[in-house]
């Protein structure tokens, strides 16, 4: 599946969890490679919600939850067509339901040269 969405700014939470052990050593175990801490927030259209809903319900990479983390999915995406890294999808959000969170080894917005409202693509 491949999307657009509009970057947006985040409210700064996935600075800390992207910075715990327990996720650091799961993300580098699971995807082979430790996340830059923080999210690259991107809201898509709601056209395609059913799809993105569907893929999250349906997905088999989890983070198991322990007793001071939640649960996470995730699924491998390519943003614009360069750059490897993944949405994640935490059982605990406060993000809209058109919201998804990308993370990557890199920090997107520097990387990709972004701002608020410049649209990006994502392939997963």
């Amino acid at each position: 599946m491949k999307i657009e969405g509009k970057v947006a700014s985040g409210m700064g939470k996935a600075e800390f969890f992207l910075s715990q052990e327990f996720y650091t050593n799961e993300f580098k175990k699971n995807l082979g490679f430790v996340p830059f801490p923080g999210t690259l927030n991107v809201m898509v259209s709601e056209d395609h919600l059913d799809e993105i809903n569907e893929i999250k319900d349906n997905c088999e990479n989890i983070i198991e939850p322990d007793e001071d983390f939640g649960a996470v999915k995730y699924v491998e995406a390519k943003i614009n067509g360069i750059i490897d890294g993944a949405i994640v999808f935490p059982a605990k959000t406060t993000h809209e339901v058109n919201y998804l969170e990308v993370i990557s080894e890199k920090k997107l917005r520097d990387e990709l040269n972004l701002n608020d409202g410049d649209i990006i693509s994502l392939e997963f």
